[in-house]
């Protein structure tokens, strides 16, 4: 005998219906190979019996027998082995009517007609009949980040009912509804707002891909399209991989460059530092010689500049805008020059009026801030022959 437990309207999720019949409901549950689970639909409103017995089977298979539930639990004794492990029903589906199936890692094999069934020892009654279509795995959509927009496909059979109601997410964020009105853009993500577009004559053609405008990286992930009406429902899913412009290797190697490059522009600009000291060398009847040292630092206006030789002596000496001549070693007195704005030309080349041998040595000019800081130091080695 057949009473009345609970009656709860009918609900279908994620499928489309392709046709409907006197005693069942042909369902068409589409799934890719990646997802988890493929969920098998058939929620009951009507009188449930004593003691009932909910079977799925799969009519191709021998044995045929896909799950089997009853008051004391699940009955897989005769459970055809390509799903051992990997169905299961909602514990308490005998109390609330919802049969449907879940089978875990869904598989090409797993294509085909499965029909939903209750009885109760005498009579049995037909429920749900599902088709399963497992498809290879969601379409891949990649752009490059700073396009102007892209394309997410999703087309369905042209002439759509008006009644129908769209949306796009992307992990349980609304991206967009359909229709496109006031109260449905409250759904819509701040972050999708104004970004996203789709075709005015949708229904009339089936294509309900969505334009994303200005494509990020953090736009990366899996899209779904579904489509709701009353019952019907229909899904398809869309991976977007926005890349960087400018890869995280390439972005890499563009600052290994720029370090390359400041780098050398460093070693030009303070070469004086790594150079060997030059050498210079004359004959003892010149008239003059000159001790060069140029630089491109920028030096201040009150810095000192002192050259000296190798016993420590102080051969020239520049401070306060002047030669000091107070300073100098009287051997070198009257027989040193050097450049007028030295400190704004950067030559602090040194010129020695009538070398000798006993000027044979090293000379050293040192820059010193007025805190008496060391900002520059050359040295230069000079021979003097004769």
């Amino acid at each position: 005998m057949w009473s009345l437990r609970q009656t709860h309207s009918v609900q279908l999720i994620c499928v489309y219906v392709s046709s409907v019949s006197q005693h069942a409901l042909a369902v068409l549950v589409q799934v890719y190979e990646a997802a988890k689970v493929a969920l098998l639909p058939c929620r009951f409103s009507g009188f449930i019996p004593d003691q009932p017995t909910v079977m799925w089977t799969r009519s191709d298979l021998d044995p045929k027998t896909v799950h089997m539930t009853q008051e004391g639990g699940d009955d897989l004794t005769g459970q055809n082995q390509h799903y051992s492990g990997r169905t299961s029903m909602m514990v308490d589906a005998l109390n609330t009517g919802d049969f449907s199936l879940t089978v875990r890692k869904p598989q090409r094999t797993d294509v085909g007609n499965y029909t939903c069934t209750m009885s109760d020892g005498t009579g049995e009654r037909r429920l749900t009949d599902v088709q399963l279509q497992v498809k290879d795995n969601p379409m891949k959509v990649t752009v490059g980040e700073g396009s102007e927009s892209v394309l997410l496909p999703c087309k369905t059979k042209p002439g759509l009912p008006k009644d129908i109601t769209l949306e796009w997410t992307c992990a349980d964020i609304v991206v967009y509804v359909y229709p496109h009105k006031s109260d449905h853009l409250k759904k819509q993500d701040g972050l999708y707002r104004d970004r996203t577009k789709m075709n005015k004559d949708l229904l009339r053609t089936g294509d309900l891909s969505l334009t994303l405008k200005y494509p990020t990286e953090r736009d990366s992930g899996g899209y779904i399209c579904t489509i709701y009406r009353d019952k019907d429902i229909l899904r398809q899913k869309v991976v977007l991989q926005v890349k960087e412009q400018f890869p995280s290797w390439a972005k890499a190697l563009l600052v290994l460059l720029v370090l390359l490059v400041v780098s050398g522009g460093l070693l030009f600009h303070f070469r004086h530092y790594f150079m060997s000291d030059p050498q210079v060398e004359v004959d003892s009847e010149v008239e003059s010689v000159q001790l060069p040292f140029k630089t491109k630092v920028h030096l201040p206006e009150d810095a000192k500049v002192v050259w000296s030789n190798s016993y420590n002596k102080n051969v020239h000496v520049y401070e306060n805008g002047s030669d000091q001549p107070g300073e100098q070693e009287v051997v070198y007195r009257d027989r040193t020059k050097m450049n007028e704005d030295l400190l704004k030309t950067g030559d602090l080349s040194l010129t020695l009026k009538y070398p000798t041998d006993g000027n044979t040595g090293a000379y050293t000019c040192t820059v010193y801030s007025r805190e008496g800081n060391i900002l520059l130091k050359r040295k230069v080695e000079m021979k003097v022959r004769g």
